[in-house]
């Protein structure tokens, strides 16, 4: 179901569909410049709009072009096809279907996932690639997270046990309510928690459990990608990251002899919690790729 949308800073100069292996996929284009940045979606649990404070900045000096990742939004919600080169291809054809040859690729969380695959298989296409929070199966994760069984029935609902596929179905807005307090944990965080809710209420518990059941990628799979990314990278990870684990993007960094920033206090989403300070970080680099 489709929430009312909010009203915008800046309206996309273009907007449709495209269609891939039978999947309609919703693309945002924002801006004529030569430079084209590519912010990608990252989990389905929300679309394109959790990029709203990025999109109207970078559109002052960058063409922008999102689109929401199949599951949410305006884009079809498939029973399956979730795996991650799935939604690398998707952006292909995204990138294909708006012109774009090229684009600085910025990704969050598990979209760091779709991006490497993208930086790796196709250089040609990736100027450069920028990380926030990436979820990859390096390091550990963050403490606290105790390993519970996604797909087994639970005897407690407390905390992390709540990502679970039988609680979901359950008490989606349970879930989604404590996983986007997770991710925010900076206070004044209400605003940004609600948003998130909103979207991934957009999507139906199956959905959300198709998304999570396709994961596929090990760490293997990620240090051989890593080893393929010739373009300049950026990590920018919270230090506070309850999602992911600031370990995770220190690791990526590492594995891809890429610039580290570490934004103390911040969790899982510094682009919403502090966009002007990863607005410039992200103007910076992108200023060194003309």
């Amino acid at each position: 179901m489709q929430s009312r949308e909010q009203t915008r800073a800046r309206y996309p100069d273009e907007s449709g569909h495209v269609e891939r292996d039978k999947v309609r996929l919703y693309y945002e284009v924002y801006g004529t410049h030569r430079r084209t940045v590519f912010l990608l979606p990252p989990w389905s649990i929300i679309h394109s709009r959790h990029w709203k404070m990025q999109i109207p900045y970078l559109a002052r000096n960058s063409r922008v072009l999102t689109f929401d990742g199949r599951g949410n939004g305006r884009s079809d919600r498939p029973a399956t096809g979730y795996r991650e080169r799935e939604f690398a291809a998707d952006a292909l054809a995204v990138m294909d279907a708006t012109g774009t040859d090229r684009a600085t690729l910025v990704s969050l969380s598990l979209g760091a996932r779709w991006a490497l695959v993208l930086a790796a298989e196709h250089p040609d296409r990736v100027d450069g690639a920028v990380f926030i929070g990436p979820s990859v199966p390096l390091g550990p994760p963050p403490a606290g997270q105790l390993p519970y069984l996604w797909s087994k029935k639970l005897r407690t609902d407390a905390g992390w046990a709540k990502y679970n596929r039988h609680y979901w179905l359950r008490d989606q807005r349970g879930f989604l309510e404590f996983f986007f307090a997770q991710m925010f944990p900076e206070p004044h965080s209400t605003k940004a928690i609600e948003d998130c809710v909103g979207w991934g209420l957009q999507m139906s518990p199956e959905t959300l459990i198709a998304t999570e059941a396709e994961k596929e990628f090990d760490e293997k799979t990620v240090r051989e990608l890593c080893g393929q990314v010739r373009c300049p990278v950026l990590v920018i990870q919270g230090t506070d990251d309850l999602i992911t684990g600031p370990n995770r993007g220190i690791a990526l960094a590492q594995a891809l002899g890429a610039e580290l920033v570490l934004l103390e206090g911040a969790g899982h989403g510094p682009h919403v919690r502090d966009p002007v300070k990863v607005n410039l970080l992200l103007r910076e680099f992108l200023s060194r790729r003309k």
